[in-house]
């Protein structure tokens, strides 16, 4: 039995459903609605993060900026920039300037290079987990413990004199906390005995991820033992290297209780860098004013730095 030609029907044309009979045709829901209602279940999750976030971080450093445009004298409150100002005509606050800049230049490079060089002399051998051990104890210690113990060591009649006499050296003990530049670099000291733990456990874990078949192809081409550092083993401790320097230059920018336990911004105000600065400014000259205008440059340094030296990594990988 033939079908009639007028009973052919063409099939749908762009994926549209053909109309159910005595009915009136049903649009599917757009793209973007069924996106959105997709990302309403995360978007519940993320919200009390956000929420966190934006009381105890965002609120908190807008009414800082906002703060540090107000004069902490009566008689002119809205002062516009002249707390800001203070960085151009404040001796201590210049020093405080100096000092950061060493603080970051130390506490980047001396963990990082101690750190490699711990962590590839301890990867293997019989004494690697009690020398990795002594390394990394004081990392498990905060920072005002690390200021007592090196407190003993450096006063006038501290650990560090004592063993000069006692070998004879008298002429090289001296205050080590009581004249600039020398308190402010015994203190980086100290932080990088305390920040070189977490390095070298970082590098170890990007040593030993390292496939040893690398390591023997560049054996078997003739590559020596520097060679295989500086070609295979570098390269392929980048990502863990970009963790290292973006933590050690973050902690070197907002060190704090390490210089206050030690010397509290001493003497004088030469050993405070910009954190010190902050709070001193705050708390102890009572001016909040000067002080919202330390923590918005610094706050601002900080987020330059990190944005610059990420971008900077992550476009040489090729991200």
């Amino acid at each position: 039995m033939s079908t009639s030609t007028t009973d052919r029907r063409p099939p749908a044309l762009d994926g549209a459903a053909a109309a159910p009979r005595g009915g009136t045709r049903r649009t599917p829901p757009s793209r973007s609605w069924r996106t959105a209602r997709e990302r309403m279940p995360a978007g519940g999750f993320l919200a009390p993060a956000v929420l966190l976030v934006t009381l105890f971080l965002l609120a908190p450093f807008v009414w800082t900026v906002y703060r540090s445009f107000f004069s902490d004298s009566r008689t002119t409150p809205f002062s516009w920039f002249d707390n800001y100002a203070l960085f151009a005509s404040d001796p201590a606050l210049f020093r405080s300037i100096q000092n950061t800049l060493m603080w970051v230049v130390g506490t980047v490079v001396l963990p990082f290079v101690l750190g490699l060089a711990i962590a590839c002399l301890t990867n293997s051998g019989r004494l690697s987990r009690l020398a990795r051990l002594c390394v990394v104890l004081p990392y498990a210690l905060s920072g005002s413990a690390v200021a007592v113990v090196w407190n003993f060591m450096l006063t006038t009649d501290g650990a560090v004199n004592q063993v000069l006499t006692a070998l004879g050296l008298d002429s090289l003990a001296q205050g080590w906390l009581l004249t600039w530049p020398g308190n402010t670099v015994v203190m980086i000291l100290a932080n990088a005995w305390q920040a070189t733990g977490v390095a070298v456990i970082l590098f170890l874990v990007g040593l030993q991820s390292i496939p040893p078949e690398t390591l023997e192809a560049g054996a078997l081409d003739g590559a020596g033992g520097w060679q295989q550092f500086r070609h295979i083993v570098l390269p392929q401790l980048r990502p863990v290297s970009i963790i290292v320097i973006g933590m050690s230059l973050v902690n070197g920018l907002k060190s704090f209780d390490l210089i206050w336990v030690l010397t509290q911004g001493g003497p004088g105000r030469a050993t405070e860098t910009l954190a010190v600065s902050m709070y001193n400014e705050t708390f102890l000259e009572m001016r909040p004013g000067a002080g919202a205008a330390i923590a918005v440059v610094l706050t601002v340094i900080v987020l330059a730095a990190s944005w610059l030296y990420l971008r900077r990594q992550l476009d040489v990988k090729g991200v």
